[in-house]
């Protein structure tokens, strides 16, 4: 069986090395040969260029395709692979078109995992991964207030005035400045316009606590669901959402303003324009260390107390190995291959796992790709 691990951007080399280095047969994929060839030349020279009809021409049956391309081709890749009874994996949200090719890849005999990589999937992992504990203990009580938080943010190790840098082309983070979000707070649906209009503050449980500013992004709800969160439970708050450095509100206050009057195809062109300027600006420089840190957290009470509490804390930064934000989006997708491969996950479409095995095994190894990894109990 073959993995065809298709696009070779910033966030795909770790991963994409790791199988190689671990002896799987890879087919790399990429649309400019040459760049693919720069990154891992080292290790392989079964580069081709990427196509749709070239990779049909070599795709069998149980083989893997591995996106790291664009969103817009996941599907497609998806559809490919359930027609040639081949699997296929990506980091990215299950997109709803995603979904709706549950039943013909359960026809199919074939699994499409998607949602491996950072955020999402170690913050899967984690929620998985604390609920059980919860659920394991003598304080799981269904008539307890529960409390989620799940806050991820890439942010420059060295901060810049502008509060961030980017890894690659800002247009992506620009664009979801003007997505709705959808939570629970105060034990009520928040509904979100812009995520400027719920910026708060969160201090992260690290060997040196550290206050961050963070918003809700998407609609967290469903995700609600997808954590085996029970209906008749009380949820007090339930939030997946976005870290910024502290004063990252004031130094984009102006980019917020200049976005909510941005509208039509002229918006868009302007969008691209921010873009560009950002990207020229505040891009990170060669070998300048990224940053990574994600917290989750599960927190249940009973009248008013809490009787539970834990947190994941995770602190990573770029170093020799490449930056954090690759090694974290990429050798979870690594994992989650080898999973397929192993059939460790059942046909159809899923996220991360929730299976208590595939969590431990997988936060073991990403325990090795950050430099501070650990579960903050809160009441000991």
């Amino acid at each position: 069986m073959t993995i065809h691990w298709c696009g070779t951007g910033l966030s795909a080399i770790p991963g994409l090395r790791r199988l190689i280095e671990s002896g799987h047969s890879v087919t790399v994929w990429n649309r400019t040969v040459e760049k693919a060839r720069a990154e891992i030349g080292d290790l392989t020279d079964n580069i081709r260029a990427f196509e749709i009809d070239a990779l049909t021409a070599v795709l069998e049956p149980g083989d893997v395709i591995v996106s790291m391309l664009p969103g817009d081709w996941h599907v497609p890749l998806a559809e490919l692979a359930i027609a040639r009874k081949a699997n296929f994996v990506s980091s990215s949200y299950i997109a709803p078109e995603m979904r709706a090719l549950d039943d013909k890849a359960r026809e199919a005999g074939v699994v499409l995992v998607n949602e491996v990589g950072l955020d999402p999937g170690i913050d899967h992992l984690m929620a998985h991964a604390l609920l059980d504990d919860y659920r394991a203990l003598g304080v799981f009580d269904p008539e307890n207030h529960l409390s989620f938080i799940s806050y991820c943010g890439g942010i420059p190790k060295n901060p810049n005035p502008f509060r961030y840098k980017f890894s690659w082309s800002p247009l992506g983070v620009l664009k979801a400045l003007r997505s709705p979000s959808r939570s629970i707070r105060d034990y009520a649906p928040l509904d979100v316009s812009r995520p400027w209009d719920a910026i708060s503050s969160y201090t992260a449980p690290l060997p040196t606590p550290e206050s961050f500013e963070v918003y809700p992004n998407r609609d967290s709800l469903p995700f609600m669901r997808q954590y085996h969160f029970e209906e008749h439970w009380t949820v007090k708050e339930f939030v997946r959402g976005t870290l910024r450095l502290n004063g990252w509100s004031d130094a984009w206050s102006g980019v917020f303003s200049e976005i909510e009057t941005l509208t039509g195809p002229e918006g868009d062109a302007r969008l691209k324009e921010m873009s560009d300027q950002f990207w020229d600006e505040n891009a990170y420089d060669d070998g300048e260390p990224d940053r990574v840190v994600l917290c989750v957290g599960l927190k249940a009470e009973k009248d008013g107390v809490a009787v539970w509490h834990k947190t994941y804390v995770m602190d990573a930064w770029g170093d020799a190995r490449g930056t954090a934000m690759a090694r974290l989006v990429s050798v979870p997708v690594s994992l989650a291959v080898e999973a397929v491969l192993n059939r460790a996950i059942p046909v159809g479409v899923y996220a991360a796992p929730s299976d208590p095995k595939l969590v431990s095994a997988w936060m073991s190894q990403i325990d090795t790709l950050a430099q501070h990894l650990q579960i903050v109990d809160h009441l000991t």
